[in-house]
């Protein structure tokens, strides 16, 4: 099977063939983002992972307390069930939870949907690590990766995708998680992160498990 890297790398040339304007006005764009650091307040390496409570795909309430209870907590953030690039991250991580339980560590995955959205039926069956609803992307400002979503992204998901941002996020209509990925060990300090502005890009689980593996060492 191929890597995360390599999925997303396929998902961009498809997207490229099919809106070649879009995707160049993406480049730019991101380009601009890297440029002007969006993303630098995520938390780093060493200060503490913001606690949350928030509600699961039943409606229930997970806390962080109670995952790093257990072990170190991969804390992942993404956009939606809408984006195609989430949708194989999500897969790519329920392929490694095996690994990372057996490491000791629990799994988590943030976005911005409202709970019963936050999955389609089908991944519903499929991924087998709590999905959670950051409705006001609160917890992930806390984590520092809640970005203002640029009106070129807004317009292409309104005209392009037929996709109303505040509907799917329950009012929330410009704010959406730059997607990041944290490991917070046991005492609930950051060991490890991946943060990109750049949604076509996504930490690796291969890089993930090397992370959890040097904290057991």
């Amino acid at each position: 099977m191929s890597n995360l890297r390599e999925q997303t790398k396929a998902q961009v040339a498809k997207s490229r063939q099919a809106k070649p304007e879009f995707m160049r006005m993406m480049d730019e764009l991101m380009q601009q983002a890297h440029e002007f650091e969006q993303g630098k307040e995520a938390v780093l390496v060493g200060q503490p992972g913001p606690e949350f409570s928030l509600p699961n795909v039943q409606g229930n309430d997970v806390t962080l307390a109670e995952l790093r209870a257990k072990g170190p907590v991969v804390v992942t953030f993404y956009r939606g069930d809408w984006c195609p690039y989430c949708n194989l991250q999500l897969r790519a991580l329920q392929s490694i939870l095996g690994d990372i339980h057996q490491l000791g560590a629990e799994l988590v995955a943030i976005s911005p949907q409202i709970p019963d959205d936050s999955l389609s039926q089908k991944e519903k069956s499929e991924i087998a690590f709590p999905v959670l609803s950051d409705q006001d992307a609160q917890v992930a400002a806390a984590y520092g990766v809640a970005w203002q979503v640029p009106e070129l992204i807004l317009a292409h998901m309104r005209k392009d995708r037929g996709l109303d941002l505040a509907q799917i996020n329950n009012g929330n209509g410009s704010v959406l998680p730059i997607p990041g990925t944290f490991i917070i060990g046991r005492d609930g300090v950051v060991l490890w992160r991946y943060v990109d502005v750049d949604y076509r890009k996504r930490a690796e689980p291969g890089d993930i498990l090397s992370a959890l593996k040097a904290y057991q060492g």
